[in-house]
């Protein structure tokens, strides 16, 4: 069995599904059953077959159990609203698909607190965190591409300012072909530079 936890006064759902390698009959019926904490018998509390949902009148669930399932489906699923501190204790569900005499009982344990359980807590907490985590992580990996583009325009800004200062230093030395072909040098490193960029980025 495993367990479902449940607050005071709110509601609950217990899953109840039917495994079978036959086709679904129209006689597939659910049968749930409650054994309280403490108590070494269980009692019958919930009853479905053929089409129809029958409840106990009389027992503790009387006014707060509703049947949410899905026969069509293979889903014997029921719902306890207005959870109580005495509604601790294992639920069981019968499933059966005629021809098949056995079915697969499954069983559950309900555990009922006034606020969340502390492992629970600690599991809200962990994903939370997680959460966050992973959300600083992303912001910090967007400033750092921010910066790393920003520098790069930066280096990119000075070595073109620093080329062209000293292409005109230069062309100031020298006159004619020889000052025209140096200017021409300058500006194919410019390009070759920029080139390069591109294909980094």
């Amino acid at each position: 069995s495993w367990e479902r936890h449940g607050l005071v006064g709110s509601e609950i759902k217990l899953y109840c599904l039917s495994f079978s390698w036959r086709w679904l009959s129209e006689d597939v019926s659910f049968s749930w059953s409650y054994k309280p904490e403490a108590a070494k018998d269980s009692i019958s509390i919930f009853h479905f077959a053929r089409g129809q949902a029958y409840v106990d009148n009389k027992g503790p669930f009387r006014d707060r159990l509703e049947f949410v399932g899905n026969p069509k489906r293979r889903d014997g699923s029921i719902l306890i609203r207005n959870l109580e501190y005495n509604d601790n204790g294992t639920f069981t569900c019968d499933a059966k698909n005629p021809p098949d005499i056995v079915g697969r009982p499954s069983s559950v344990k309900l555990l009922v607190f006034d606020r969340v359980p502390t492992r629970a807590g600690v599991i809200t907490g962990a994903i939370i965190g997680s959460v966050l985590g992973v959300v600083i992580l992303i912001l910090a990996l967007y400033y750092l591409m921010r910066f790393l583009v920003a520098r790069r325009v930066l280096s990119l800004s000075c070595w073109l300012l620093f080329l062209f200062c000293s292409t005109v230093e230069k062309g100031k030395k020298k006159s004619g072909k020889e000052g025209s072909q140096q200017r021409q040098v300058g500006v194919k490193d410019v390009l070759t530079y920029l080139q390069l960029e591109i294909l980094e980025s």
